[in-house]
Protein backbone atom coordinates (compact mmCIF):
# COMPACT_ATOMS: atom_id res chain seq x y z
CA UNK A 1 0.00 0.00 0.00
CA UNK A 2 3.07 2.27 0.06
CA UNK A 3 2.54 5.23 -2.23
CA UNK A 4 5.17 7.72 -1.13
CA UNK A 5 8.95 7.49 -0.87
CA UNK A 6 9.08 10.08 1.90
CA UNK A 7 6.35 11.33 4.19
CA UNK A 8 6.39 13.93 6.93
CA UNK A 9 4.15 14.21 9.99
CA UNK A 10 3.92 17.71 11.47
CA UNK A 11 3.16 17.47 15.19
CA UNK A 12 1.76 20.36 17.21
CA UNK A 13 -0.92 19.70 19.82
CA UNK A 14 -1.20 15.98 19.12
CA UNK A 15 1.70 14.63 21.17
CA UNK A 16 0.75 10.94 21.23
CA UNK A 17 0.89 7.77 19.15
CA UNK A 18 -2.49 6.32 20.24
CA UNK A 19 -5.53 7.59 18.37
CA UNK A 20 -3.33 9.52 15.97
CA UNK A 21 -4.63 8.88 12.48
CA UNK A 22 -1.79 10.90 10.93
CA UNK A 23 0.74 8.33 12.16
CA UNK A 24 -1.47 5.43 11.10
CA UNK A 25 -1.85 6.83 7.58
CA UNK A 26 1.88 7.53 7.33
CA UNK A 27 2.69 3.98 8.47
CA UNK A 28 0.58 2.55 5.65
CA UNK A 29 1.54 4.94 2.88
CA UNK A 30 5.23 5.87 3.29
CA UNK A 31 8.57 4.10 2.80
CA UNK A 32 10.44 6.58 4.98
CA UNK A 33 9.07 9.11 7.45
CA UNK A 34 10.08 12.33 9.19
CA UNK A 35 8.31 13.17 12.46
CA UNK A 36 8.66 16.88 13.17
CA UNK A 37 7.42 19.02 16.02
CA UNK A 38 6.60 22.54 14.85
CA UNK A 39 7.65 24.94 17.56
CA UNK A 40 6.02 28.13 16.40
CA UNK A 41 5.33 31.41 18.08
CA UNK A 42 1.66 32.09 18.51
CA UNK A 43 0.74 35.35 16.78
CA UNK A 44 -0.81 36.41 20.10
CA UNK A 45 2.68 36.85 21.50
CA UNK A 46 3.26 40.01 19.56
CA UNK A 47 -0.26 41.32 20.07
CA UNK A 48 -0.43 40.83 23.84
CA UNK A 49 3.16 40.23 24.91
CA UNK A 50 2.50 36.64 25.98
CA UNK A 51 5.48 34.78 27.43
CA UNK A 52 4.35 31.41 28.59
CA UNK A 53 5.16 30.29 32.11
CA UNK A 54 7.86 27.83 33.08
CA UNK A 55 5.15 25.41 34.20
CA UNK A 56 3.61 25.42 30.72
CA UNK A 57 6.98 24.96 29.06
CA UNK A 58 7.90 22.17 31.45
CA UNK A 59 4.71 20.24 30.80
CA UNK A 60 5.09 20.49 27.02
CA UNK A 61 8.77 19.54 27.22
CA UNK A 62 7.86 16.47 29.26
CA UNK A 63 5.18 15.62 26.69
CA UNK A 64 7.66 15.95 23.82
CA UNK A 65 10.22 13.82 25.60
CA UNK A 66 7.57 11.17 26.24
CA UNK A 67 6.50 11.24 22.58
CA UNK A 68 10.11 10.79 21.51
CA UNK A 69 10.40 7.76 23.81
CA UNK A 70 7.24 6.23 22.31
CA UNK A 71 8.51 6.81 18.77
CA UNK A 72 11.85 5.18 19.65
CA UNK A 73 9.96 1.93 20.25
CA UNK A 74 9.17 2.01 16.53
CA UNK A 75 12.67 3.00 15.45
CA UNK A 76 11.54 6.59 14.96
CA UNK A 77 12.31 9.94 16.59
CA UNK A 78 10.87 13.42 16.89
CA UNK A 79 12.79 16.29 15.32
CA UNK A 80 12.17 19.92 16.20
CA UNK A 81 11.60 22.75 13.76
CA UNK A 82 11.51 26.29 15.13
CA UNK A 83 9.09 28.27 12.99
CA UNK A 84 9.30 32.06 12.92
CA UNK A 85 8.11 32.50 9.36
CA UNK A 86 6.84 30.60 6.33
CA UNK A 87 10.45 30.49 5.10
CA UNK A 88 11.47 28.18 7.97
CA UNK A 89 8.98 25.52 6.88
CA UNK A 90 9.88 26.01 3.23
CA UNK A 91 13.57 25.51 4.02
CA UNK A 92 12.77 22.21 5.69
CA UNK A 93 10.63 21.06 2.77
CA UNK A 94 13.30 22.07 0.28
CA UNK A 95 15.94 20.12 2.22
CA UNK A 96 14.06 16.80 2.37
CA UNK A 97 11.50 17.07 -0.48
CA UNK A 98 8.71 15.00 1.09
CA UNK A 99 6.01 13.59 -1.19
CA UNK A 100 3.27 13.91 1.42
CA UNK A 101 2.79 15.96 4.59
CA UNK A 102 0.33 14.96 7.32
CA UNK A 103 -0.91 17.12 10.14
CA UNK A 104 -3.69 17.18 12.69
CA UNK A 105 -6.12 20.03 12.28
CA UNK A 106 -5.86 22.48 15.14
CA UNK A 107 -7.54 25.79 15.86
CA UNK A 108 -5.52 28.77 14.70
CA UNK A 109 -2.10 28.40 16.31
CA UNK A 110 1.24 26.66 15.80
CA UNK A 111 1.99 27.79 12.25
CA UNK A 112 -1.57 27.48 10.97
CA UNK A 113 -1.04 30.87 9.37
CA UNK A 114 1.40 29.24 6.99
CA UNK A 115 -0.47 26.05 6.13
CA UNK A 116 -2.52 27.30 3.17
CA UNK A 117 0.41 29.32 1.85
CA UNK A 118 2.66 26.25 1.92
CA UNK A 119 0.06 24.15 0.12
CA UNK A 120 -0.03 26.73 -2.68
CA UNK A 121 3.78 26.95 -2.81
CA UNK A 122 4.20 23.17 -3.23
CA UNK A 123 1.45 21.91 -5.53
CA UNK A 124 3.30 18.63 -6.18
CA UNK A 125 3.14 17.63 -2.49
CA UNK A 126 0.11 15.77 -1.18
CA UNK A 127 -1.12 17.57 1.96
CA UNK A 128 -3.34 15.57 4.30
CA UNK A 129 -5.17 16.90 7.34
CA UNK A 130 -6.80 14.70 9.96
CA UNK A 131 -9.25 15.55 12.76
CA UNK A 132 -7.47 14.08 15.77
CA UNK A 133 -8.41 16.61 18.47
CA UNK A 134 -12.20 16.54 18.11
CA UNK A 135 -14.96 14.07 18.90
CA UNK A 136 -16.37 14.31 15.38
CA UNK A 137 -14.97 14.54 11.88
CA UNK A 138 -16.12 17.53 9.89
CA UNK A 139 -18.07 15.20 7.59
CA UNK A 140 -20.18 14.03 10.55
CA UNK A 141 -21.51 17.47 11.46
CA UNK A 142 -25.22 17.78 10.61
CA UNK A 143 -24.93 21.37 9.38
CA UNK A 144 -22.95 23.45 6.92
CA UNK A 145 -20.37 25.92 8.20
CA UNK A 146 -22.58 28.85 7.14
CA UNK A 147 -25.33 27.44 9.36
CA UNK A 148 -23.23 26.88 12.48
CA UNK A 149 -25.55 26.83 15.53
CA UNK A 150 -25.74 30.24 17.18
CA UNK A 151 -25.51 28.83 20.71
CA UNK A 152 -23.97 25.88 22.46
CA UNK A 153 -27.41 24.52 23.39
CA UNK A 154 -28.43 24.36 19.73
CA UNK A 155 -25.10 22.75 18.83
CA UNK A 156 -25.44 20.16 21.61
CA UNK A 157 -28.95 19.15 20.55
CA UNK A 158 -27.74 18.57 16.99
CA UNK A 159 -24.67 16.48 17.83
CA UNK A 160 -25.00 14.79 21.22
CA UNK A 161 -26.60 11.66 19.76
CA UNK A 162 -24.13 11.27 16.90
CA UNK A 163 -21.94 8.17 16.92
CA UNK A 164 -18.37 8.81 18.04
CA UNK A 165 -15.74 6.72 16.32
CA UNK A 166 -13.54 4.37 18.28
CA UNK A 167 -10.01 5.62 18.92
CA UNK A 168 -7.48 4.55 16.31
CA UNK A 169 -5.06 1.91 17.56
CA UNK A 170 -1.33 2.55 17.63
CA UNK A 171 0.43 1.61 14.40
CA UNK A 172 2.14 -1.77 14.58
CA UNK A 173 5.23 -0.32 12.93
CA UNK A 174 6.51 2.92 11.44
CA UNK A 175 8.73 3.60 8.43
CA UNK A 176 12.36 4.40 9.24
CA UNK A 177 13.40 8.02 9.81
CA UNK A 178 15.03 10.18 7.18
CA UNK A 179 18.21 12.22 7.43
CA UNK A 180 20.48 12.72 10.40
CA UNK A 181 18.98 13.19 13.85
CA UNK A 182 18.50 16.81 14.73
CA UNK A 183 19.80 16.82 18.27
CA UNK A 184 17.97 19.26 20.43
CA UNK A 185 17.93 19.79 24.09
CA UNK A 186 14.74 20.17 26.01
CA UNK A 187 15.28 23.25 28.10
CA UNK A 188 13.18 24.26 31.05
CA UNK A 189 13.63 25.27 34.63
CA UNK A 190 12.43 22.33 36.74
CA UNK A 191 9.49 23.45 38.83
CA UNK A 192 7.11 21.82 41.24
CA UNK A 193 4.03 20.97 39.24
CA UNK A 194 0.81 19.12 39.94
CA UNK A 195 0.95 17.53 36.51
CA UNK A 196 3.44 15.52 34.51
CA UNK A 197 3.33 15.72 30.74
CA UNK A 198 3.21 12.81 28.34
CA UNK A 199 0.89 10.27 26.78
CA UNK A 200 1.44 7.58 29.43
CA UNK A 201 0.86 10.04 32.25
CA UNK A 202 -2.36 11.19 30.60
CA UNK A 203 -3.57 7.61 30.16
CA UNK A 204 -2.65 6.82 33.77
CA UNK A 205 -4.64 9.81 35.01
CA UNK A 206 -7.61 8.81 32.85
CA UNK A 207 -7.56 5.26 34.19
CA UNK A 208 -7.07 6.37 37.81
CA UNK A 209 -10.01 8.76 37.64
CA UNK A 210 -12.39 6.09 36.38
CA UNK A 211 -11.19 3.46 38.87
CA UNK A 212 -13.11 5.11 41.68
CA UNK A 213 -16.63 6.50 41.90
CA UNK A 214 -15.71 10.13 41.29
CA UNK A 215 -17.42 10.21 37.90
CA UNK A 216 -20.74 9.20 39.48
CA UNK A 217 -20.77 12.30 41.70
CA UNK A 218 -19.04 14.68 39.30
CA UNK A 219 -21.95 17.08 38.90
CA UNK A 220 -22.00 17.64 42.68
CA UNK A 221 -18.25 18.25 42.99
CA UNK A 222 -17.29 19.96 39.73
CA UNK A 223 -17.78 23.50 41.05
CA UNK A 224 -15.44 23.07 44.00
CA UNK A 225 -12.63 25.61 44.04
CA UNK A 226 -9.97 23.05 44.96
CA UNK A 227 -9.42 19.34 45.41
CA UNK A 228 -7.71 16.81 43.14
CA UNK A 229 -10.69 14.54 42.43
CA UNK A 230 -13.44 17.17 42.51
CA UNK A 231 -12.92 17.75 38.78
CA UNK A 232 -11.59 15.44 36.09
CA UNK A 233 -8.43 17.46 35.19
CA UNK A 234 -8.62 15.82 31.72
CA UNK A 235 -8.16 19.23 30.10
CA UNK A 236 -4.47 19.30 31.03
CA UNK A 237 -3.62 16.34 28.79
CA UNK A 238 -6.33 17.05 26.22
CA UNK A 239 -5.02 20.56 25.54
CA UNK A 240 -1.55 19.23 24.72
CA UNK A 241 -2.83 16.25 22.77
CA UNK A 242 -1.44 13.66 25.18
CA UNK A 243 -5.02 12.37 25.35
CA UNK A 244 -7.63 12.55 22.61
CA UNK A 245 -11.25 13.57 23.08
CA UNK A 246 -12.44 10.25 21.60
CA UNK A 247 -10.19 8.29 23.92
CA UNK A 248 -11.63 10.19 26.88
CA UNK A 249 -15.21 9.67 25.70
CA UNK A 250 -14.77 5.93 25.28
CA UNK A 251 -13.20 5.62 28.72
CA UNK A 252 -16.31 7.36 30.06
CA UNK A 253 -18.58 4.92 28.19
CA UNK A 254 -16.62 1.97 29.58
CA UNK A 255 -17.08 3.36 33.09
CA UNK A 256 -20.83 3.78 32.54
CA UNK A 257 -21.15 0.16 31.42
CA UNK A 258 -19.48 -1.00 34.63
CA UNK A 259 -20.81 1.47 37.19
CA UNK A 260 -23.96 2.80 35.55
CA UNK A 261 -24.79 6.05 33.82
CA UNK A 262 -26.32 8.98 35.68
CA UNK A 263 -26.59 12.76 35.50
CA UNK A 264 -22.97 13.17 36.63
CA UNK A 265 -21.48 10.90 33.98
CA UNK A 266 -23.57 12.68 31.35
CA UNK A 267 -22.16 15.96 32.60
CA UNK A 268 -18.63 14.81 31.77
CA UNK A 269 -19.84 14.17 28.22
CA UNK A 270 -21.62 17.54 28.32
CA UNK A 271 -18.30 19.26 29.02
CA UNK A 272 -16.56 17.33 26.25
CA UNK A 273 -19.28 18.70 23.97
CA UNK A 274 -18.67 22.21 25.34
CA UNK A 275 -15.02 21.83 24.36
CA UNK A 276 -16.10 20.44 20.98
CA UNK A 277 -18.31 23.45 20.37
CA UNK A 278 -15.42 25.86 20.72
CA UNK A 279 -13.14 23.75 18.49
CA UNK A 280 -15.58 24.12 15.59
CA UNK A 281 -16.39 27.69 16.58
CA UNK A 282 -12.69 28.48 16.16
CA UNK A 283 -12.57 26.78 12.78
CA UNK A 284 -15.58 28.61 11.41
CA UNK A 285 -14.89 32.03 12.99
CA UNK A 286 -11.07 32.10 13.33
CA UNK A 287 -10.70 35.86 12.96
CA UNK A 288 -13.27 36.76 15.62
CA UNK A 289 -11.96 34.81 18.61
CA UNK A 290 -9.40 37.44 19.61
CA UNK A 291 -11.38 40.42 18.35
CA UNK A 292 -12.48 42.92 21.03
CA UNK A 293 -16.07 43.01 19.74
CA UNK A 294 -16.05 39.25 19.09
CA UNK A 295 -18.65 37.54 16.98
CA UNK A 296 -21.37 39.88 18.23
CA UNK A 297 -19.51 42.88 16.81
CA UNK A 298 -20.51 44.77 19.98
CA UNK A 299 -17.66 46.47 21.78
CA UNK A 300 -17.93 46.09 25.59
CA UNK A 301 -17.90 49.23 27.73
CA UNK A 302 -14.47 48.41 29.07
CA UNK A 303 -10.94 49.77 28.68
CA UNK A 304 -7.34 48.86 29.45
CA UNK A 305 -5.94 50.20 32.71
CA UNK A 306 -2.40 48.90 33.34
CA UNK A 307 -2.61 49.51 37.09
CA UNK A 308 -5.85 47.57 37.53
CA UNK A 309 -4.69 44.78 35.24
CA UNK A 310 -1.46 44.40 37.21
CA UNK A 311 -3.44 44.14 40.44
CA UNK A 312 -5.64 41.45 38.93
CA UNK A 313 -2.64 39.48 37.65
CA UNK A 314 -0.77 39.73 40.95
CA UNK A 315 -3.77 38.87 43.16
CA UNK A 316 -3.92 42.33 44.71
CA UNK A 317 -7.53 43.39 44.20
CA UNK A 318 -10.04 44.32 46.94
CA UNK A 319 -11.74 40.94 46.34
CA UNK A 320 -10.26 38.12 48.48
CA UNK A 321 -11.89 35.27 46.52
CA UNK A 322 -10.49 36.60 43.24
CA UNK A 323 -7.06 37.02 44.81
CA UNK A 324 -7.07 33.46 46.13
CA UNK A 325 -7.95 32.10 42.68
CA UNK A 326 -5.21 34.17 41.03
CA UNK A 327 -2.63 33.09 43.60
CA UNK A 328 -3.52 29.50 42.81
CA UNK A 329 -3.18 30.13 39.06
CA UNK A 330 0.19 31.85 39.45
CA UNK A 331 1.54 29.11 41.71
CA UNK A 332 0.16 25.97 40.03
CA UNK A 333 -0.69 26.92 36.44
CA UNK A 334 -4.19 25.63 37.06
CA UNK A 335 -7.50 26.89 38.38
CA UNK A 336 -10.94 25.33 38.77
CA UNK A 337 -13.59 26.09 36.16
CA UNK A 338 -15.61 27.96 38.77
CA UNK A 339 -12.53 29.98 39.69
CA UNK A 340 -11.91 30.89 36.05
CA UNK A 341 -15.46 32.16 35.70
CA UNK A 342 -15.17 34.21 38.90
CA UNK A 343 -11.89 35.94 38.02
CA UNK A 344 -12.96 36.54 34.42
CA UNK A 345 -16.23 38.11 35.53
CA UNK A 346 -14.34 40.29 38.00
CA UNK A 347 -11.92 41.54 35.34
CA UNK A 348 -14.75 42.46 32.95
CA UNK A 349 -17.36 43.75 35.41
CA UNK A 350 -15.76 44.94 38.66
CA UNK A 351 -12.52 46.15 37.05
CA UNK A 352 -14.05 47.17 33.68
CA UNK A 353 -11.02 45.84 31.80
CA UNK A 354 -10.57 44.65 28.23
CA UNK A 355 -11.39 40.92 28.33
CA UNK A 356 -8.69 40.04 25.78
CA UNK A 357 -5.92 40.80 28.26
CA UNK A 358 -7.43 38.43 30.78
CA UNK A 359 -7.61 35.76 28.08
CA UNK A 360 -3.98 36.47 27.15
CA UNK A 361 -2.89 36.12 30.77
CA UNK A 362 -4.61 32.74 30.95
CA UNK A 363 -2.78 31.79 27.74
CA UNK A 364 0.46 32.64 29.48
CA UNK A 365 -0.20 30.80 32.74
CA UNK A 366 -2.57 27.87 32.23
CA UNK A 367 -0.96 24.49 31.67
CA UNK A 368 -4.21 23.37 30.04
CA UNK A 369 -4.40 26.40 27.76
CA UNK A 370 -6.41 25.60 24.64
CA UNK A 371 -6.76 28.35 22.06
CA UNK A 372 -10.38 27.66 21.17
CA UNK A 373 -11.72 26.92 24.65
CA UNK A 374 -9.87 29.76 26.34
CA UNK A 375 -10.84 32.55 23.97
CA UNK A 376 -14.33 31.17 23.41
CA UNK A 377 -15.07 31.03 27.14
CA UNK A 378 -13.71 34.53 27.69
CA UNK A 379 -15.99 35.81 24.93
CA UNK A 380 -18.84 34.05 26.70
CA UNK A 381 -18.13 35.92 29.95
CA UNK A 382 -17.58 39.25 28.17
CA UNK A 383 -20.83 38.93 26.20
CA UNK A 384 -19.27 39.16 22.75
CA UNK A 385 -19.54 35.52 21.68
CA UNK A 386 -22.27 33.48 20.07
CA UNK A 387 -24.55 33.44 23.11
CA UNK A 388 -27.30 36.04 22.61
CA UNK A 389 -27.93 36.59 26.33
CA UNK A 390 -24.96 38.88 26.79
CA UNK A 391 -22.14 38.57 29.33
CA UNK A 392 -22.02 36.85 32.68
CA UNK A 393 -21.67 38.84 35.89
CA UNK A 394 -20.95 36.71 38.96
CA UNK A 395 -21.86 38.22 42.33
CA UNK A 396 -18.57 37.83 44.21
CA UNK A 397 -20.13 37.87 47.68
CA UNK A 398 -22.62 35.19 46.70
CA UNK A 399 -19.91 33.08 45.05
CA UNK A 400 -17.84 33.23 48.23
CA UNK A 401 -20.83 32.32 50.40
CA UNK A 402 -21.74 29.32 48.23
CA UNK A 403 -18.31 27.94 47.32
CA UNK A 404 -16.12 29.07 50.21
CA UNK A 405 -18.47 29.62 53.17
CA UNK A 406 -15.78 29.03 55.80
CA UNK A 407 -13.06 30.97 53.97
CA UNK A 408 -11.05 27.77 53.68
CA UNK A 409 -9.95 28.40 50.10
CA UNK A 410 -9.32 32.12 50.67
CA UNK A 411 -7.18 31.42 53.72
CA UNK A 412 -5.33 28.58 52.02
CA UNK A 413 -4.38 30.84 49.09
CA UNK A 414 -3.92 34.02 51.11
CA UNK A 415 -6.65 35.96 49.37
CA UNK A 416 -6.93 38.53 52.19
CA UNK A 417 -3.33 39.71 51.70
CA UNK A 418 -4.13 42.54 49.36
CA UNK A 419 -4.45 46.27 48.81
CA UNK A 420 -7.91 47.36 49.93
CA UNK A 421 -8.04 50.05 47.27
CA UNK A 422 -8.45 49.39 43.58
CA UNK A 423 -6.87 52.58 42.25
CA UNK A 424 -4.05 54.79 43.44
CA UNK A 425 -4.42 57.31 40.60
CA UNK A 426 -7.40 58.85 38.83
CA UNK A 427 -8.25 58.72 35.14
CA UNK A 428 -5.69 61.41 34.29
CA UNK A 429 -3.04 59.79 36.53
CA UNK A 430 -3.34 62.16 39.46
CA UNK A 431 -2.61 60.39 42.76
CA UNK A 432 -5.65 59.59 44.89
CA UNK A 433 -5.21 60.58 48.53
CA UNK A 434 -6.93 58.60 51.24
CA UNK A 435 -8.43 60.72 54.01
Amino acid sequence: MERFDLGCVFFSNDLRVYDNSCLVSAAKECKTLACVYLEAEDDLKQQFGINESELRRQFRSQSLSALNSELKRFGQRIDRLVVKSKADICSYIDEFSPNVIYRSWQPKQFADNYWEAIKKAYPAIDFKEEFTSTLFDESQLPFESNHFPATFSKFRRKVEHLAIKDPVACPTSLPPPVGKPKHWQIKFKPADCLFTGGEREGKKHLDDYFKGQHASSYKQTRNALDGWKNSTKFSVWLSNGCLSARQTFHSLKKYELAAGANESTYWIYFELLWREYFQWYAKIYPSTLTKFSGLSNRSPMTFFNPQRFKKWCSANTPFPLVNACMNQLNAEGYMSNRGRQIVASCLVNELSLDWRYGAAYFAQKLIDYDFASNWGNWQYIAGVGADPRGGRHFNLSKQRAVYDPNFTFINSWQGERCDQYLDSADIVDWPITRG
